[in-house]
C-alpha cells in the first residue's frame, strides 16, 4: 500500500509512565515550562475529556462531554430505572455526568423485575408460531415484505421493548462505568441521536438482543431475518468519544440461535454504529467480542461526513464489519484484529472500504490462523479506497490492498487517497506490540479512578 504523508506527532521526551497513560486518554496534564515531570493533579475519571489530537473527535472545539457539570448534575446510578431518570431529567444541553456502578439490566420494569419476551409481546397478539405462519415464503413467495396483522403486532411488540431497552443520550454528557464496580448496560442500547459532545467510557455492553426481529424475504438472494439495537448507536451524532468500553453477544451467542426460513433468526444488530451523517467521532481502547456485524460506517451509500478515527481497539471473535466504512474520512491505526473462529462466530473480512469511503490504515496488526488468507481482511465494491502502511499479518509486513486486488480485480480498492491524517494522538510506529499492549489496556474495567489504567491484565471476556 502506498504510504500516506508524514503525520506523526512531535513528541516531548515525557517518562514512560505519562506516555502510556496520555495514549489511554488518562488526565495526565503538562504545561509548557513546567520542571520535568512535574504534572498537575488528574480529575476524577468522570470529568477527563478528550485528549488534544485524539482522532476525528478533537477536531475543533473538541469532545468534553459533562466534565462541566454542577454537583446537581452529577448522577451515579445503579438500575434502569435511575439511568432512564438521570437521562432525561432537567435540561437537554445543560452538561451532566452519569457515573454507572455495578450492571444494570435493561429488560426490567421501574420496580426492577426481569422482563421477558413474552411480558412485552403480551397484549398485542404476536406470537412467533403465527407469526412464522402468515410470512411462510414457501406459501407466500419471497417477492413481498411482510405486511398485515401479524406484521403490526410484531411491530407493537417490539416498540414496547424499545420503549424499555433504548436511551436516549442527551448532548454534553459523559456516560462513565465506576472503576471496580464492573459497570456495564445488558440488554440495553444507547442512542446518541442528533446532538453534540457525548463521551462514553468504561461500561460492558452484552446481549443486546431484539425479541422481535422482522423476516424481509427481499434481503438478498435468499431473505434475512433482521434485528432492531445496537449497544450504542450514533445517528446524527457530533463530537462523540467512545473509549474504554466492552462489547459483547454474551452469554447469548448467535450459534444459540435458531433458524426459521432457512436463515438465522438473528437477534442481535451492531456494537457500535455510526451512521446518518455522524461527524468527528473518535473510538479508543474498546474490546469488540463475540458478534456478527460489529461497526457500519454510513447508513447507505448517499450519507455524508463520517470523520471517523479508530485507535487502539480489539477485534477479536467479529464475523464483518471492522469496521464497514462508507463515503467518510476513517483513520484506523493501532488496532488489533484476532481473526480466528471463536465461540462460533467465523470470520468473513475485517474492513471493507465502499462508496467512495477514504480509510487510512497503518500500523495495525491482524492474526490469521494457518488455513487464512490475506485477501479476505479486506473487501469493497469497487469504488473505495484504502491507504496506509507498517501493517503486520502474524508479525510480517503485508500490502494488504495488493493481496486482495490480486484476487478481486473487478473490484479494486484504490491504494491512495486524497487526505492526509492530523490528528493522531499516541500513535506507535510499530504494530509489533499490540497484542501484548492492549491484552493489558484496552477495554472495561482496566481504568482507575482517576483515569489511567489500573496497570494489571485484565482477562478477555
Amino acid at each position: 500500500m502506498a504510504a500516506p504523508g508524514r503525520h506523526r506527532l512531535t513528541r516531548k521526551r515525557f517518562t514512560a509512565a505519562a506516555v502510556a497513560l496520555a495514549a489511554l486518554g488518562g488526565a495526565v496534564a503538562y504545561t509548557v515550562g513546567s520542571p520535568a515531570g512535574r504534572a498537575h493533579a488528574a480529575p476524577e475519571l468522570a470529568h477527563v475529556v478528550l485528549p488534544a489530537r485524539d482522532g476525528w473527535a478533537a477536531s475543533g472545539k473538541g469532545t468534553t462531554g459533562g466534565s462541566a457539570a454542577v454537583a446537581s448534575r452529577v448522577f451515579t446510578v445503579s438500575t434502569r430505572a435511575e439511568l432512564a431518570k438521570a437521562l432525561s431529567s432537567g435540561s437537554r444541553t445543560e452538561p451532566r455526568i452519569i457515573r454507572v456502578k455495578g450492571l444494570i439490566d435493561a429488560n426490567t420494569d421501574d420496580d426492577g423485575r426481569s422482563l421477558r419476551c413474552e411480558d412485552y409481546a403480551k397484549g398485542t397478539g404476536y406470537s412467533l408460531a403465527s407469526y412464522l405462519k402468515a410470512y411462510d415464503p414457501a406459501v407466500r413467495g419471497r417477492s413481498r415484505v411482510p405486511s398485515g396483522a401479524q406484521e403490526s403486532a410484531r411491530a407493537a411488540a417490539q416498540k414496547k421493548q424499545a420503549a424499555r431497552i433504548v436511551f436516549a443520550v442527551p448532548a454534553n454528557t459523559t456516560i462513565v462505568g465506576v472503576p471496580g464496580t464492573g459497570a456495564g448496560l445488558t440488554g440495553g442500547s444507547l442512542q446518541v441521536k442528533n446532538v453534540d459532545n457525548v463521551i462514553i467510557r468504561n461500561l460492558a455492553f452484552a446481549d443486546v438482543r431484539d425479541c422481535f426481529p422482522q423476516w424481509d424475504p427481499t434481503d438478498g438472494s435468499d431473505g434475512n431475518w433482521n434485528s432492531a439495537y445496537d449497544a450504542v448507536s450514533l445517528r446524527g451524532a457530533t463530537h462523540v468519544w467512545a473509549d474504554h468500553n466492552t462489547f459483547t453477544d454474551a452469554p447469548r451467542f448467535d450459534s444459540g440461535n435458531p433458524r426459521h426460513f432457512g436463515r438465522e433468526y438473528q437477534v442481535h444488530d451492531g456494537s457500535l454504529d455510526i451512521t446518518n451523517a455522524s461527524d468527528l467521532v473518535t473510538v479508543s481502547y474498546n474490546r469488540f467480542t463475540d458478534h456478527d456485524k460489529t461497526m457500519l460506517i454510513g447508513s447507505s451509500d448517499k450519507d455524508s461526513k463520517l470523520r471517523v478515527t479508530l485507535h487502539h481497539n480489539i477485534f477479536r471473535g467479529t464475523v464483518q464489519r471492522a469496521p464497514l466504512a462508507r463515503v467518510g474520512q476513517v483513520h484506523l491505526y493501532n488496532n488489533l484484529f484476532d481473526t480466528t473462529t471463536r465461540n462460533g462466530y467465523a470470520f468473513s473480512y475485517s474492513v471493507s472500504s465502499r462508496a467512495r469511503a477514504q480509510v487510512v490504515a497503518e500500523y495495525n496488526h491482524w492474526t490469521l490462523p494457518g488455513d487464512g488468507k490475506v485477501s479476505r481482511l479486506l473487501t469493497g465494491d469497487g469504488t473505495g479506497a484504502l491507504a496506509g502502511t507498517g501493517n503486520l499479518v502474524n508479525g510480517r509486513g503485508t500490502d494488504l490492498v495488493a493481496a486482495y486486488n490480486a484476487e478481486n480485480p473487478g473490484k479494486r480498492i484504490r491504494p491512495t487517497v486524497d487526505w492526509r491524517p492530523v490528528l493522531s494522538a499516541g500513535l506507535e510506529t510499530s504494530a509489533a506490540a499490540l497484542a501484548d499492549s492492549l491484552g493489558r489496556t484496552a477495554g472495561a474495567g482496566v481504568l482507575t479512578a482517576s483515569g489511567g489504567p489500573a496497570g494489571s491484565a485484565v482477562p478477555a471476556p
